[in-house]
């Protein structure tokens, strides 16, 4: 199949006329009809090349369910007939409005009235990301309660807004990781015409959109993928299963199938990026990755559309190819989540050095990752019990989010606890401020901004018994590593979906509000002050001392220069800096203003000695002599 830029063509597509042509890569089956209760009886579909099937018709209109009958050859049939029959939803539909139950529901993304004709995208230097999990974003736990928090968002200076999977789950309960259905928007949540509106919403405040999506494997329950075709290959094995098949025999059918999905999400939603979910995950040896074609065919739409569309990728890999560009024989990712930094943040902040944690040492590591992004670059680790990573010569800094906490971070811990119920209003003041004031690009994670106290726990709402107990005993496992007693709770469980709600009302806290008004001023400051807004990560030294627990972060460019200081400690600390300048201080997290304790020292005196505050951040400028 020609992939077709300009639309799509896989699944089901409604024409100007009004007919419907519907595309089907279905090469297991010897025989597919069309089947829907509006049409008096089934559509006998056409045999292409490759495994395609096709029908053009008049008798689908938008709001209709329909599904596919697939006969396929099988010598163990029941009739004797040699013929076995399935009816099965389509794999491409954008609507499933009964859930994973049901029939497929015909949508037309054309049906919408856009009006963000003038919006071009940001440039990515410029992303303020708000991770969230449209669930339990709002008591609603839909789209339309995530476009009624927008103006929250913009008063806080966000600029992206990523929403985590959406793609068509068991139920109504579920982080989004078992998506089934790639093209379809989860029922539960409004479906496209919700997403659409939203899109728009964000745009016209100046927004841009992230959506998360899963190329590496597919939800268990409900799919049905392999009645269709070789959409899976046995050649290689991920944590959920056999590999999604990107370079097995049939595999140019799966190729197409994502690379669709891809230009879909940019192009009929008007998403500004994409967020790969664990692409070291992706199973792909072919000649031409998998990734680079779908860099290849984004960049060829963003040639026809003016739009500026980025990839961003989650990747547990320090390996740079993925966001080298395919000119310099890389994947053309735009970026990638930087997970070791968070570690050590976490670490330099009293996190115990358990599972993944063990292989970092707090402050010293910080440093390195602020001058490094990775921290393992060509060094031994203990955890993985090898040599591990390559440095990231050459990658700028807007290609590296980061973060003090997300979704995996907060909800992969065995009770879901926010940094709020682990830590300090210091130290949640302090690590914002590690992150907002690195030259990479940040992240908050949903309620992070107001120290939200409800946890962010696992939860799924599927139906299948072993599949339920197998994901709870899997949640048991995960944590034996941390050494942690006692019983995860039940991620079945509709509590620990409603307990992970975020509390909108506890947000007008005093304390909340506090640290809400220092978000907002650190936000601020670093989209506005010349060098905290310039992700030059060569105009940068960080200093560790490890035995205060501190850190002196230096970031400058031709006429400006800022200090950062970091202590992490338990007590005031000392710093003594090497130059004499007159320092002016741009933002103090002890400040009286944000619920510290505040200072004892208000200047830096003559020689150049200052104090600060336990768990506490000092930022400071002067001009270049």
């Amino acid at each position: 199949m020609q992939i077709a830029i300009g639309r799509r063509k896989i699944g089901l597509n409604f024409l100007q006329d009004g007919s419907a042509e519907v595309l089907l890569w279905a090469p297991f089956a010897c025989k597919v009809l069309l089947i829907s209760a509006k049409l008096p009886s089934p559509l006998e579909m056409g045999q292409l090349e490759r495994g395609y099937w096709f029908i053009l018709t008049n008798e689908i209109k938008a709001g209709d369910s329909y599904a596919f009958e697939i006969w396929k050859e099988d010598k163990d049939g029941r009739d004797g007939s040699g013929i076995s029959r399935v009816v099965r939803a389509d794999p491409a539909a954008l609507y499933l409005k009964d859930g994973l139950g049901g029939s497929s529901s015909a949508f037309d993304p054309g049906e919408f009235a856009w009006s963000d004709q003038e919006w071009k995208g940001i440039p990515r230097k410029d992303y303020i990301i708000y991770e969230l999990h449209v669930g339990t974003f709002t008591q609603g736990g839909d789209l339309r309660g995530v476009e009624a928090k927008l103006d929250h968002l913009v008063s806080l200076g966000i600029t992206a807004v990523e929403i985590m999977p959406l793609a068509q789950f068991p139920g109504s309960r579920n982080w989004g990781y078992d998506g089934v259905y790639p093209f379809a928007v989860q029922h539960s949540y409004g479906g496209p015409a919700d997403l659409q509106l939203l899109v728009n919403a964000c745009h016209s405040k100046g927004l841009a959109v992230i959506l998360d999506v899963v190329y590496n494997h597919m939800g268990p329950e409900g799919n049905y993928f392999g009645d269709f075709g070789p959409y899976f290959t046995e050649k290689y094995l991920t944590p959920w299963g056999k590999a999604i098949n990107f370079d097995d025999a049939g595999c140019d059918g799966v190729r197409g199938f994502f690379i669709e999905n891809a230009l879909m999400w940019f192009r009929d939603f008007h998403i500004d990026a994409l967020r790969l979910d664990a692409v070291h995950a992706i199973k792909d040896f072919g000649a031409v990755h998998i990734l680079a074609e779908i860099r290849s065919y984004t960049d060829q739409l963003a040639l026809q559309t003016r739009r500026q569309y980025q990839l961003f990728a989650e990747l547990d890999l320090n390996d740079n190819r993925y966001i080298n560009a395919l000119s310099f024989g890389g994947y053309g990712m735009d970026g990638q989540w930087v997970d070791e930094f968070h570690h050590t943040l976490r670490v330099a902040a009293g996190q115990a050095k358990e599972g993944y944690y063990s292989d970092f040492n707090g402050v010293d590591h910080l440093a390195k990752s602020y001058e490094c992004a990775y921290v393992y670059d060509g060094q031994y680790s203990q955890h993985r019990d090898k040599t591990f990573g390559a440095p990231a010569a050459g990658n700028s800094g807007e290609q590296f989010i980061v973060f003090s906490q997300n979704h995996d971070q907060v909800g992969n811990r065995m009770l879901g606890e926010r940094s709020s119920q682990l830590l300090s209003a210091e130290m949640l003041k302090l690590l914002a401020g590690a992150v907002f004031c690195s030259p990479f690009v940040p992240l908050v994670f949903m309620g992070e901004e107001y120290g939200e106290e409800h946890p962010f726990q696992f939860f799924i709402s599927h139906s299948d018994p072993g599949l339920i107990d197998a994901v709870r005993k899997g949640r048991k496992a995960e944590f034996a590593a941390f050494h942690q007693s006692g019983d995860a709770p039940d991620p079945q469980d509709e509590k620990t979906f409603i307990k992970s709600r975020l509390d909108w009302a506890g947000m007008k806290g005093f304390k909340q509000q506090q640290l809400l008004d220092y978000y907002r001023a650190l936000i601020a400051l670093r989209k506005n002050h010349p060098v905290l807004a310039c992700l030059d990560r060569t105009r940068l030294e960080a200093t560790a001392l490890p035995d205060q627990n501190c850190l002196i972060l230096k970031r400058w460019n031709d006429e400006v220069q800022v200090i950062v200081l970091m202590n992490f400690s338990g007590k005031e600390q000392a710093f003594q800096l090497t130059t004499s300048q007159d320092w002016e201080t741009l933002l103090d997290s002890s400040s009286l203003k944000w619920g510290g304790p505040g200072r004892t020292i208000n200047q830096v005196s003559a020689v150049g000695g200052i104090s600060i505050k336990a768990e506490s951040l000092l930022i400071l400028t002067a001009k270049n002599v």
